[in-house]
């Protein structure tokens, strides 16, 4: 009676082909050799996905060695923040300085701070609490010596409050006050879809939508998300508890990755679309339907996009910033 394979035992063998990938064109043997593979078990697309993930971020064939472990993938350390993570494209000098500017100005009451596309800043404030904004974000920072104030006007932002029982923080967003004395938590504002807010530390009371009574407070504890009603979503407010793993994928972009498990490519060509001015566009629904899983630098949709192209057996093609990912005929000479 054969033996059916571990995730572990896939997972090796995935990190394997991988590395023969990064080493150099395969060889018609070798390509036959991992097509059976890939049929053997469905498991193994997404596997081969995976370690494809973990070798466009090391840009190494060495980390898919032996000494890869699966495992640090399937649950990743809480990514770390430093210069070089919150601003990308820039130089530690220019960081820096970003950060001590702002520090400078925020100061003023109702200082706008503000990210451009595939932009994300540390914000320090003045008690200690800190601001991250994703992409695409803009923030509105009131501070004086009897509140501490943050608007989100659009896009996403991580909040770690410092704890102040005499000042509570108070984040505004579409009307709705989410109220900490010391938490960290995830708010994201995007155009058609309700506020999100995602806690991982902490707790978050947050006052409840007119339509469900002017003065009451939801609490919203660690491991939990809530999406706000609104005059466009009228669903009922409930917080949904959240496994850790999961909150870990939520917050990838804090370290400039984003994070899926199972989503479809179409789903995440849109994720891609935030930070980049190049778009990934996928000409096969059944290619835009097919389930990703993996760990992808944000700022890199072509790379993404050559790993798709890799496991799914797609072409890949260049027209000026769009990628182009399809099955079927053979695209034109120019295609790469």
């Amino acid at each position: 009676m054969a033996v059916r394979e571990t995730h572990r035992d896939i997972d090796r063998a995935a990190s394997e082909w991988a590395a023969r990938q990064d080493r150099g064109p395969l060889s018609p043997d070798e390509d036959a050799a991992l097509e059976a593979w890939l049929r053997g078990d469905p498991r193994r697309r997404g596997a081969l996905l995976r370690a494809r993930a973990v070798s466009l971020m090391s840009e190494s064939a060495q980390a898919l060695g032996p000494d890869f472990d699966p495992e640090t993938f399937a649950e990743p350390r809480r990514p770390r923040l430093s210069r070089r993570g919150v601003l990308t494209g820039s130089g530690a000098a220019v960081a820096a300085a970003s950060l001590v500017a702002f520090g400078l100005a925020s100061s003023a009451a109702g200082a706008v701070v503000s990210t451009e596309r595939g932009e994300i800043r540390l914000v320090p404030l003045k008690d200690g609490s800190t601001v991250l904004l994703n992409t695409e974000s803009r923030i509105r920072v009131r501070y004086d010596e009897g509140r501490r104030e943050v608007t989100l006007l659009t896009g996403e932002a991580y909040f770690s409050v410092a704890r102040d029982e005499r000042r509570p923080f108070v984040v505004e967003v579409d009307g709705r006050k989410l109220r900490t004395t010391q938490a960290g938590f995830r708010v994201r504002k995007l155009d058609k879809a309700p506020v999100d807010l995602l806690v991982s530390q902490g707790r978050v009371d947050v006052s409840a939508a007119p339509l469900f009574g002017a003065g009451k407070v939801l609490a919203v504890s660690a491991n939990t998300r809530l999406a706000l009603a609104d005059a466009v979503h009228h669903s009922a407010e409930r917080p949904r508890p959240i496994a850790p793993e999961a909150v870990t994928r939520e917050l990838a972009w804090r370290d400039g990755k984003l994070a899926f498990e199972g989503e479809t490519l179409s789903q995440a060509a849109l994720a891609f679309a935030r930070y980049s001015d190049t778009r990934i566009e996928i000409r096969d629904p059944a290619l835009a339907r097919e389930p990703v899983t993996g760990l992808f630098a944000a700022s890199d949709p072509v790379g993404f996009s050559r790993a798709v192209a890799q496991v799914f057996d797609a072409r890949l093609q260049r027209d000026g910033d769009t990628v182009v990912l399809s099955r079927g005929a053979q695209p034109p000479a120019a295609a790469q």
